[in-house]
């Protein structure tokens, strides 16, 4: 899997803010024995720490073993046109830039950026009916109203609802 689609997944099975992915290092993803799970350093200087699907987790680990990373950054930029790794960390801009050169080279639209992996999160997570308090506090939002912006679920006008004007 390529390296642009390891920062993918993670962002998408995580539905975390695109600067806390760039800032991840191999020590925030940790083992308790049972289970890997990746500290976040959100904005505002909080952390949070979410569960490793195990998908995800087979994806990182194949990751990290053919990039070589034993210690530093997890994303990190490439040299020039190498393709070699620097021990620099991406920021999350440069995954942005990244993003919408994957998405120019594919065709697709250009509006898509980093942050539509959460919103596609959070709004499946509903269209599953997971308790809005549950994907919130995986979103990292401090208000419900918050995670409520981000659902793109279909709203469809029923006719039992234009039935209802009492006009």
């Amino acid at each position: 899997m390529s390296r642009s689609k390891v920062r993918g997944q993670c962002l998408l099975y995580t539905a975390a803010r695109v600067g806390a992915v760039a800032r991840l290092t191999l020590k925030s993803l940790k083992h308790d024995g049972t289970q890997y799970a990746l500290r976040f350093s959100e904005k505002g200087g909080k952390s949070r720490e979410i569960p490793v699907r195990h998908d995800l987790e087979q994806i990182l680990r194949g990751y990290i073993e053919a990039a070589g990373i034993t210690d530093g950054p997890l994303f990190r930029t490439v040299f020039r046109r190498t393709g070699k790794l620097t021990a620099r960390a991406m920021s999350g801009i440069d995954i942005r830039r990244m993003m919408k050169r994957r998405l120019r080279a594919a065709g697709l639209p250009g509006e898509f950026s980093p942050h539509s992996f959460r919103v596609a999160t959070v709004t499946d997570l509903l269209e599953q009916n997971v308790p809005l308090e549950d994907v919130q506090h995986l979103a990292g939002h401090a208000d419900p109203r918050t995670t409520r912006l981000y659902d793109r679920r279909r709203r469809k006008v029923t006719r039992n609802i234009v039935e209802r004007i009492s006009i």
